[in-house]
This record gives structure tokens, C-alpha cells and sequence, in this order.
């Protein structure tokens, strides 16, 4: 097996790997139904093999292989061992699961009609060669299409609890736009171009909008509670408190706190989501 790259492995084989893994439940309630517009966009039709992109617990797959059917075959990667081992667990069916790297996996030629990805494109260090050799993968006039987050001020998981903080810890260094992370494909001319070099015609990025639940609960209370909880464990207020004492991150979660405590829901805290749908082909 081809090894993903060093600073992804440390990252997704440790801590990040299992808040993610124990957070699962919740991440994919939230992240439900962009998966679920991207799968309407791929729009997989049964007897198709897909390979899935960063496929975290295996949500995504198992409703592309409910898509594909008995006579379809779905393959899921990630470079998380806690999270390829959750989706073992969850697992059936058509689904095989690898803990690999979908930008340098050994995959076989054109052997796919479909690659599919649930915001796992975002974190490649070489975008473009990363889609290059994916595409090798797929079949002539096979289906790309994805979902990626559009900006960070856009999202309310990342601006809710880090504006609630701003006037207790200085803002965070602005990362390159353009480096590796959650948002490095918020600018939709940077995606078409990426995709143009790796050698994709038919390209078509549409926004999707989306008010999604973040955290849950039996009540109202409770749920706010879970979100404050879920921001510190996940996203990048998790990495602003690293190194804070107890007391200033106290002061953080009663800010964060208050942010929530203004949207909308009463079993989870629902927020605005926005990312962008990305579909094209590959001409062979």
C-alpha cells in the first residue's frame, strides 16, 4: 500500500482521527445533506463501480452502493485508520474499505465509472497531480463530482464559535488560500483550473446552500451544550485552545456558548452550511 503523505498521516492517524472517529455520529448528521446533493449530482446508476474519496466512516459509500446496487461495486479510501475501522464496523454489502491515499493509490486503470468525494479533495497537497492520477482511474466519460466547502466566513461551524472568541483570543494567522485544508477549495475559479489541468472537461461548480445541525440533545439546553462541546473538540476552535489555560478557555465556551444559544433548533443547533457542488467527465 502507498503511503499518504507524512503531515496527513500524523494528523488523521492521531488526534484528528479520533475526534473525528468519536464524533462520528454527529459529523455525519451534519454533513448529511451535502452529501446527499452530491450523490443526486453524480447521479450513480447500478452496475457502476465508484471509487469514494476520503470516505471518512463510510457514510457516503454505503449510499453510493445503495445507488449501484448488487451488480455495482463501491470502494471506499481514506488515510484514517480510526475512521476506515469505524466503517468496517458500520459496513455491508457492496463497500470494501482501504486505509490509503486516494492522490497515490495504486488504481487500477479505468476502472471506474464514477469517483465521488463527501469534502475529502480538499486536503491534497498537489490538487492537481492528485486529480491527475485519479483520473487514470476512470473510465472514458466517467463521472467526477464532489462537494467542498466555499469560504470559511461563510460557514457557521467555523465563524459562530470563532467570532464569538475574537475579543478574548487574538484571530489565528490568515492561512494561503490556496494551502492544503478544509476551505483551500473556496475559490471556484482555483477549482475549475485545478480540474482543467488534470485534464477534466464538462466541469460545472454549483453553490449549495444548506442550515444543518451541529451538535444534539433531548432538549434545547442540551443540544446548545453539545454544540459548545463539539466546537472545542472539532474544527479549528479546537486548535485555538490547544495551549490555553482553563480559565480563558472557561471565557471561550461562554462566548461560544452565547453564539449558539442564537440560532435557531430545538434537538440540535441548527447553522447555515455552504459549499460548492463540483461535477465533471473525463474525455479519455
Amino acid at each position: 500500500m502507498t503511503k499518504p503523505a507524512v503531515y496527513q498521516v500524523s494528523d488523521w492517524s492521531g488526534s484528528s482521527g479520533d475526534r473525528w472517529a468519536s464524533n462520528q455520529r454527529r459529523l455525519d448528521a451534519m454533513l448529511e445533506v451535502f452529501g446527499e446533493a452530491a450523490i443526486a449530482a453524480a447521479d450513480p446508476r447500478a452496475g457502476e463501480h465508484v471509487l469514494d474519496i476520503g470516505c471518512g466512516a463510510g457514510a457516503s459509500s454505503f449510499l453510493l452502493a445503495n445507488r449501484v446496487g448488487a451488480d455495482g461495486r463501491v470502494l471506499g479510501l481514506d488515510i484514517s485508520p480510526q475512521l476506515i475501522e469505524r466503517a468496517r464496523e458500520l459496513g455491508e454489502g457492496a463497500v470494501d474499505f482501504a486505509l490509503d491515499d486516494a492522490a497515490t493509490a495504486e488504481l487500477a486503470v479505468q476502472a471506474y465509472d464514477l469517483l465521488f468525494s463527501r469534502f475529502g479533495v480538499m486536503f491534497f497537497a498537489d490538487p492537481a497531480a492528485a486529480f491527475t492520477h485519479m483520473r487514470a482511474a476512470l473510465k472514458t466519460g466517467g463521472r467526477l463530482a464532489f462537494v467542498c466547502w466555499r469560504g470559511a466566513a461563510e460557514n457557521d461551524w467555523v465563524r459562530l464559535p470563532m467570532g464569538a472568541i475574537r475579543d478574548i483570543l487574538p484571530p489565528p494567522p490568515a492561512p494561503d488560500p490556496e494551502a492544503s485544508g478544509p476551505f483551500s477549495f473556496g475559490d471556484a475559479a482555483r477549482v475549475e483550473r485545478l480540474l482543467v489541468e488534470a485534464g477534466f472537461t464538462g466541469i460545472a461548480i454549483a453553490p449549495f446552500d444548506a442550515e444543518i445541525p451541529f451538535g444534539e440533545g433531548p432538549s434545547r439546553e442540551a443540544a446548545i451544550d453539545d454544540a459548545v462541546q463539539m466546537a472545542f473538540e472539532v474544527g479549528p476552535l479546537s486548535r485555538a485552545l490547544a495551549d490555553q489555560d482553563e480559565t480563558v478557555r472557561a471565557r471561550c465556551a461562554s462566548a461560544v456558548h452565547a453564539a449558539f444559544a442564537a440560532r435557531p433548533g430545538e434537538r440540535s443547533v441548527m447553522i447555515d452550511g455552504a459549499a460548492w457542488i463540483v461535477t465533471a467527465r473525463n474525455p479519455g
